[in-house]
């Protein structure tokens, strides 16, 4: 064989094993995913029974979070199977009240946030806030956000709030700690590349709210950070469920 015949085939492996080595590293960050995804859940379901035991009597909203998280570790299972080919279960979408969803978050974090010595309050505008989305993967997004701020803060109160707009529901996460250590964008990017295992959450969330036609945005903070979570409002008219394809 010739050099350059024997150069070319070279060059071929080369960029064979460089293409192989991109497939592997975004299915090993989609497992990563799953996993993280698998872990946040199931702590959190096991932490609102623990909530709820020691408020014996209690209305029935920790059992409804704790359906909220299993249904989350479900997905994360799902995911998990999907990542094997380099793809994701597939979004089911659904219109459901984003406020009630705000209120099972909020009772699925209780115990962590008294652990960490965290006052949650929940501040929901009047009238239910209608969006068309997964329902589990909101959840999935909205709980990295309040995970974030009550585990990463530092400060002594997160504030869960839901408010619409003309076109968008706007679910906020604030709280009063230290802030973000870099921009969004920044802190997403690293994860997305393997590089911050901090960040994920905020990935996660940030696919989420894309997939879904919303974003993932800061906003203007007295003290700490302000996270944002977009959706569109769910049309005036009833539309089908119908399913998001997961990445190929």
């Amino acid at each position: 064989m010739s050099a350059p015949l024997a150069l070319s085939g070279w060059l071929a492996a080369l960029a064979v094993a460089g293409a192989w080595r991109i497939v592997l590293a975004r299915r090993m960050e989609l497992v990563a995913r799953a996993c993280h995804e698998l872990r946040g859940p199931l702590t959190a379901a096991r932490l609102a029974v623990a909530y709820a035991a020691r408020r014996p009597g209690a209305p029935g909203a920790p059992l409804e979070a704790v359906e909220l998280e299993l249904g989350r570790a479900g997905l994360a299972l799902a995911d998990l199977q999907a990542a094997r080919h380099g793809g994701r279960a597939a979004d089911r979408l659904t219109t459901f009240d984003v406020g009630v969803l705000l209120f099972e978050v909020a009772e699925a974090r209780r115990q962590s946030a008294w652990i960490h010595d965290v006052r949650l309050c929940v501040d929901q505008q009047r009238g239910r806030v209608l969006v068309r989305a997964d329902r589990a993967r909101v959840a999935q997004a909205y709980g990295n956000l309040v995970a974030n701020a009550i585990e990463h803060a530092g400060g002594s109160e997160v504030v869960l709030r839901v408010r619409s707009g003309t076109h968008v529901a706007r679910l906020e996460v604030i709280d009063d700690g230290q802030g973000l250590p870099a921009p969004i964008a920044a802190l997403v990017a690293g994860a997305r590349g393997g590089r911050g295992a901090r960040g994920r959450g905020l990935a996660i969330a940030a696919d989420v709210a894309a997939r879904h036609g919303g974003r993932l945005a800061a906003a203007p903070a007295e003290q700490g950070a302000r996270l944002v979570l977009e959706l569109p409002l769910a049309p005036a008219a009833p539309v089908l469920t119908r399913d998001i394809p997961g990445v190929g």
